[in-house]
């Protein structure tokens, strides 16, 4: 596949520090987004370990799927996707046991957003309310599903998607790398289409600008330009996290 990405981070117009982490990997396609927690070290140090990780085991990390349950009758499109969801669930443990080790870290976590864009499809592992989307002939379609408490709100009909955006307990999230040693990843494979825009954010973005903007500036500018928009429009908003998107267009499926 031949893709366009961009990746910007801002530290938003209230922090003093950034505590997400980006990957862009034009060799492998792969693409990372991560939304540390735990102090101006700790939170940065996690997405850092998280970003790293994932990178590692998807470039270097010799990875034997007959060492998580898989066989020979299991095919490529399985291996893959078991291959990404262990290498968040590395990312984690790894992140765990350093904040166990070392006290000024304790506490510390991340979320993470991971996209692999291989042999015509595009694999997405999840942990946490960073968000991934897909913009396909002019509709954008969120992919992930927030692990927050509001979200779970939602669900149960205790409140309403608007009224979760001003709630006061919206940054409580329900699943992190880092705060058990092992976690649940949410995995999802879909086939690719040639011009496919792939869009993941941090919630500094997703807080304060609505999907359909988002779809609007990936679809009316170049990765590079709607990166850069998007950024200017959450901080025109408050800007009170920091703000992270990567965006990945699909110009050449096989």
């Amino acid at each position: 596949m031949r893709i366009t990405s961009c990746g910007m981070t801002d530290v938003g117009m209230k922090r003093t520090n950034n505590e997400d982490n980006y990957l862009i990997n034009d060799e492998l396609n792969l693409f990372v987004c991560c939304d540390g927690m735990g102090g101006h070290v700790g939170g940065e140090f996690a997405s850092a370990i998280a970003v790293n990780t994932v990178e590692e085991v998807l470039t270097s990390l010799e990875y034997r799927p007959e060492d998580h349950g898989l066989d020979a009758e299991d095919g490529p499109v399985e291996i893959t996707r078991e291959k990404l969801r262990y290498a968040v669930r590395l990312a984690g443990r790894r992140i765990f046991e350093k904040a166990t080790e070392e006290p000024e870290y304790k506490g510390m976590g991340t979320t993470c957003l991971a996209l692999l864009l291989e042999n015509g499809n595009a694999y997405l592992g999840h942990v946490g309310d960073s968000r991934g989307y897909v913009v396909r002939e002019g509709v954008i379609e969120q992919l992930t599903e927030d692990h927050s408490l509001v979200d779970e709100k939602i669900k149960a009909g205790l409140i309403t998607p608007e009224e979760a955006k001003t709630h006061k307990l919206k940054n409580i999230i329900t699943r992190s790398l880092g705060y058990m040693e092992d976690v649940e990843v949410d995995l999802l494979v879909r086939a690719v289409r040639r011009d496919d825009h792939f869009v993941l954010c941090s919630d500094g973005l997703s807080g304060l600008v609505e999907t359909a903007e988002i779809g609007e500036a990936v679809l009316d500018h170049g990765p590079q330009e709607a990166a850069r928009k998007l950024i200017e429009l959450a901080c025109e908003r408050g800007g009170d996290d920091n703000v992270t998107v990567v965006i990945a267009r699909v110009d050449e499926v096989p």
